[in-house]
Order: structure tokens, then sequence, then C-alpha cells
């Protein structure tokens, strides 16, 4: 039996056009499972679905939605079970960031971030609780941030969600144990992607001071999500539920 194939399985992963969402949708589908890219930007999720289904063989299907308008998300949860009749995985990986200082931030800002990134694993794993419930089981895996960890003086309200999808992940594991679903958080370090690479110009001297407290030596890519993801998605990890596991290249452990 190998416990990492997922196979028959469908997985959701919100935010799956691009960056880590889409590193991680990718290693879902080599695993042998059914991908649903769900996001705003409609042609860059059916862009993304078709490259996946290019390059994996897989079965996908694009789905628009705004994850943090509770009636998007029911319309979104119900079109993928009109698409494949299950949903066993979720990844709640969309988010946003407004980089200012503490002080200058408006309540608009706050609220905007914390409803994208926090609110919205909240309204979408309740959306697919019932399905998983009913299928016997089912894996949730919500993205956090180093910043769940350490605090963030350019992104208050950022740092304020993830430590939030943390807690969140944990109440979810503790709540749906009975039902068989696992509920996990990945925390990614210094990724290279779009969003970082404004930060890194937004902010003199990050690139940095980034690199030199990794010990691996490298920003990491989109493809060093994928391994962690197909873990936390298979029954590899039935026995794990209410973790964060950090996906840095040793940042966190790096004085």
């Amino acid at each position: 039996m190998n416990l990492f194939d997922l196979t028959d399985r469908v997985a959701i992963v919100t935010g799956g056009n691009g960056g880590i969402g889409l590193g991680m949708a990718k290693g879902l589908a080599n695993a042998g499972a059914s991908v649903v890219v769900l996001g705003r930007n409609e042609p860059k999720s059916q862009a993304a679905a078709e490259a996946i289904r290019a390059e994996t063989g897989a079965k996908t299907l694009a789905v628009t939605a705004d994850v943090s308008v509770p009636a998007e998300v029911d319309r979104a949860v119900a079109e993928v079970l009109d698409h494949f009749q299950r949903i066993d995985i979720l990844f709640n990986n969309a988010g946003i960031n407004i980089r200012k200082p503490p002080q200058e931030l408006t309540l608009d800002d706050w609220n905007q971030v914390l409803t994208v990134n926090l609110t919205s694993a909240f309204l979408t794993s309740k959306a697919v609780h019932p399905a998983m419930k009913q299928a016997g089981g089912g894996k949730i895996v919500n993205i956090g941030s180093m910043t769940s960890i350490f605090g963030s003086s350019f992104a208050a309200a950022y740092s304020a969600s993830k430590g939030g999808i943390v807690q969140l992940t944990k109440s979810l594991a503790m709540a749906w144990a009975a039902d068989n679903i696992q509920v996990n958080a990945i925390l990614p370090g210094w990724f290279d992607t779009e969003l970082t690479q404004q930060a890194r110009q937004q902010i003199p001297g990050l690139h940095e001071r980034v690199l030199a407290r990794i010990a691996c030596g490298r920003w990491a890519t989109p493809d060093d999500m994928a391994g962690t993801a197909v873990w936390l998605a298979s029954r590899a990890s039935d026995y794990v539920t209410g973790v964060a596991v950090p996906v840095d290249g040793g940042y966190a452990s790096t004085l």
C-alpha cells in the first residue's frame, strides 16, 4: 500500500493559480489527485488548471469565487460536488498582504487582510465539512506563515491573520477528529513568489537579511511545498492533526 497515493481523491486548492498554491496543486496532481483550482482570477485559474493537466495528466477543474464571501464559497463547493461528486482534501491557501507600519493601517486595511486570510479559511472549511463527514473523513490544510511565529513590523494585520490560522487549525482539528477529518497547517518560510518579489522591492535589504538566516542557503521555490502538501493530504498523516509544520529551510531554527 502506498500511503502517499492520492488516486481517486479530489483536492481543492484556494489561490492555487500561482505561487506556492500552484506548487502544492501540482504536487497533489502528481500523487494522483483530481485538483480544483479555486481563485478570483478566472483566466489565471483556467491557465493553471490547464497547465497542471498537461504536466501531470490529472483531472482538473477551475472554479471562480471570492472565498471571503459566504455565498460564493457555498456556490463553489456545490460546483465541485456536482463535477466530482466528492471532496476529500482542502488547502486554504488564498491570502493577501498590505505592507504598512501598524500606525498607518486603516481599519479597512485590517479587515480586508483578516477577511481574506483568516475568515475565508473558516468559511471554506465549514462548507466542505458535510461532504467530508459523509465520505468518512478528509484532510484540511491551512497555509500559515513564519509570521505565525514571529512578529513583523511591516505586516501587523498579516501576522495576526496567520497567527489566527494556527489557532483555527487546532480548534477545527479538535472539533472534527471524531469525523476522521485531520486539520493541519503549513508555515511557509521565504518563498520566491510574486508576493515576496514585491516585498523585496518595497523593503530595502530584505533579501540579504532573509538569505543570511536560511540554513539551506537559498530562497524556496513553489515546488518545495509539494512534498509536505502530499504528506498532509494523504493517509501517511492519518494520525497527525492540529499541528503547524514549518517549511522554511531552517529559518526558524537559525539564530
